[in-house]
């Protein structure tokens, strides 16, 4: 069971990313999946979810409106658009398979001028 996030990086003040997380090692289809993500110094919180056929999704309030989230069942991947990124949102961010143990090895975002 694998999780790999990418994507992740050093973007200015309103601009945008968009984070692949490649699932491998089970049904990819049959799972929930979610975001989470960890600043320095604070717990880590989630951040959006969407369910296993990509019907149904949910958003902290922090990023609603700005990111999207949306997997792809044929491709095995989840996917984080992130779009008006802020300084707060600079953190390391993680996938996960909901009800599970699975966790990628996250990929940073910085947002800074």
């Amino acid at each position: 069971v694998q999780l790999v996030e990418s994507g992740g990086g050093l973007v200015q003040p309103g601009g945008s990313l968009r984070l692949s997380c490649a699932a491998s090692g089970f049904t990819f289809s049959s799972y929930a999946m979610s975001w989470h993500r960890q600043a320095p110094g604070k717990e880590r919180e989630p951040v959006a979810g969407i369910s296993s056929a990509g019907s149904s999704t949910n958003y902290a309030d922090s990023v609603k409106g700005r990111f999207t989230i949306s997997r792809d069942n044929a491709k095995n991947t989840v996917y984080l658009q992130m779009n008006s990124l802020k300084p707060d949102d600079t953190a390391v961010y993680y996938c996960h398979t909901v009800g599970t143990r699975n966790w990628g090895q996250g990929t940073q975002v910085t947002v800074s001028s």
